[in-house]
């Protein structure tokens, strides 16, 4: 209430999950305007009959149970012109319920208070007139202290109205701080680690939470619902600016909820999540999270499914290994991938390692996953032939220094770069390590388009062989939060006034993407050793022993020709 009763203010704007106590602010505020600042009033509901059954089940039991709001409006009468279902009158103003649908109502009703509920869910436009909420804000004009307030449980991405309300204000998150850290937060759902058992009782499948934690984005620590529930919690804006403009907005997600636990949250979840019109239900009114269609990717669950016993470290059919790293502020995220015949791939083993990139000591651990060997279940193994390094973010620096001291390793810098008509991978650049022409590293630029189409084309092959990508079971990194960071965008055809423009995007629920990230670059360095596999096959088993048991590849850089294979098309 502190925000609606800033003369300041004269927009709030409230997106919210369900059982968060949204539709309690609004009837606080209407109740505010009737009993302190009374004025005329309008709320708009999605339809007509919505502001019926609201003013019957919500409006009249607030009346009813408040002395003061009692004394000023008096209960409703047939013949009573001004207090009926859809008007309430009180002294110094009237309250006006209607629909969005109803045009009529909203283009006659001059109004300084004008409230909105379930924005997302309104008529597209009143009759003919045009856009409800715009419609009703123009009866707004000659009042110089309006104010207005729409809320709303987000629908989707791209088309919904609260949304849209949401980013033209302040846009502050209800976030908790961390025990371990400090640092404050949003409690959002990508965030919660959870396990799971499953068993089947007739026939329908049970799910039973045997552990559940909030992972700390920064450090990475991991806290039960008890301990986040006892801490700090503040709201923290994105867009302060908003603020001179007089406009105010807020996102609540139902971890913020005090009526319902954690544990319900991820059992809704578990029940829905393999029918989306019911998990599009759970993302809107539940986590209070935008839905975004998949579209035709392959889902968590069914990549899950498919995951393998490896009988040693390497299974049989890997012939060369790369690296993918994924740079963040806090930490290096890396995927050691190993690859057959075919563009036939292996997930050998996905990990992080905490601490910032400008400390040595990261890079000495990252070093102990590039120099490992690793084994088949012959005792013969292979060392990791090229490695990826993200330089994009608050270090590229340090990634040049560290790339440039690794440079015999084969530990390349990379630079991600969209568009759908930039090549997965290209000749390298020299780059400067700050501004010292005599010191420099490789710089690959790579086509994070492309090779995100590629990813996404292999997870749809359902067979082992050509094209099939592996997964290993037990404690390898590739858990239900792997998937959901390796299946967390989708392609979607963006029309501007240039033209049509197919981009990827994330999902909702799905704002880490470091384990996409991370293949994409192990892919790219594999794609740019290109090694004889034939060859280093027939060392494998014997047939060559001109090379040790630990087997490595030859790189081969691009050279600058139209033509070369790296360049153009093809498999990589």
């Amino acid at each position: 209430m502190e925000a609606f009763n800033d003369p300041r203010v004269s927009s709030l704007v409230m997106v919210a999950a369900s059982q968060v106590g949204k539709s309690e602010f609004l009837l606080n505020c209407i109740a505010y305007a009737i009993d302190q600042d009374p004025a005329s009033t309008m709320l708009i509901l999605p339809t007509l009959e919505d502001a019926r059954k609201f003013s019957r089940l919500r409006i009249a039991p607030m009346i009813r149970d408040s002395k003061r709001l009692k004394e000023k409006v008096s209960e409703v009468k047939t013949r009573d012109s001004g207090n009926t279902i859809l008007q309430k009158s009180f002294p110094g103003g009237m309250l006006t319920i209607t629909g969005s649908n109803s045009a009529s109502a909203l283009a006659s009703t001059p109004a300084r208070y004008i409230f909105g509920d379930e924005r997302d869910r309104w008529a597209v436009s009143a009759g003919t007139e045009g856009d409800p909420w715009e419609l009703a804000k123009a009866r707004q004009t000659t009042f110089y202290n309006k104010k207005s307030v729409e809320t709303s449980t987000p629908t989707i991405k791209g088309r919904s109205n609260i949304e849209a309300s949401f980013y033209r204000g302040t846009q502050e998150r209800w976030c908790h701080q961390c025990p371990h850290c400090g640092e404050w937060h949003e409690i959002r759902f990508d965030q919660i680690k959870f396990e799971f058992t499953t068993k089947t009782v007739n026939r329908k499948k049970v799910y039973t939470i045997t552990s559940l934690h909030w992972l700390c984005p920064d450090c990475g620590c991991l806290s039960t619902e008890e301990v986040m529930r006892r801490q700090p919690a503040k709201w923290i804006a994105d867009n302060p600016d908003a603020y001179s403009r007089g406009v105010r907005s807020f996102w609540l997600t139902a971890f913020a909820s005090p009526w319902i636990t954690w544990t319900t949250i991820v059992q809704r979840f578990l029940e829905a999540r393999k029918d989306p019109e019911l998990l599009k239900v759970v993302y809107n009114t539940l986590l209070g999270e935008l839905w975004e269609d998949r579209g035709d990717l392959e889902d968590e669950d069914s990549i899950m499914a498919r995951r393998e016993e490896y009988d040693a470290e390497l299974p049989e059919g890997v012939l060369t290994l790369t690296c993918g790293v994924d740079t963040q502020d806090n930490r290096l995220e890396y995927e050691v991938v190993g690859y057959g015949h075919y563009n036939e791939s292996w997930g050998i083993v996905k990990g992080f390692i905490m601490g910032k990139p400008d400390n040595p000591e990261v890079w000495a651990k990252l070093d102990e996953v590039i120099d490992h060997i690793y084994k088949f279940k012959s005792g013969k193994g292979l060392r990791i032939s090229m490695t990826c390094v993200d330089s994009g973010g608050h270090y590229t620096q340090e990634v040049y220094a560290a790339c440039h001291t690794r440079m015999q390793k084969r530990v390349f810098a990379i630079k991600g770069k969209g568009g759908p008509d930039i090549p997965f991978v290209n000749v390298p650049t020299k780059v400067p390590l700050r501004d010292n022409k005599r010191v420099f590293c490789y710089l690959y630029t790579i086509g994070v388009d492309a090779g995100k189409s590629k990813i996404m084309a292999g997870l749809k092959v359902q067979e082992p062989g050509a094209n099939y990508a592996h997964f290993p079971r037990g404690d390898r990194g590739y858990d239900n939060n792997y998937f959901a960071g390796l299946l967390s965008e989708k392609l979607v055809l963006t029309r501007t006034s240039r033209g049509d423009r197919w981009t990827w995007e994330k999902l909702p629920g799905h704002q880490r993407n470091e384990a996409l990230d991370c293949r994409n670059y192990a892919n790219a360095a594999f794609r740019l050793v290109n090694p004889d596999l034939d060859a280093i096959e027939r060392r494998l088993k014997g047939l060559d022993d001109k090379k040790p048991q630990a087997i490595e590849q030859r790189i081969t850089r691009p050279k600058r020709t139209r033509h070369n294979r790296y360049l153009e098309g093809g498999d990589w």
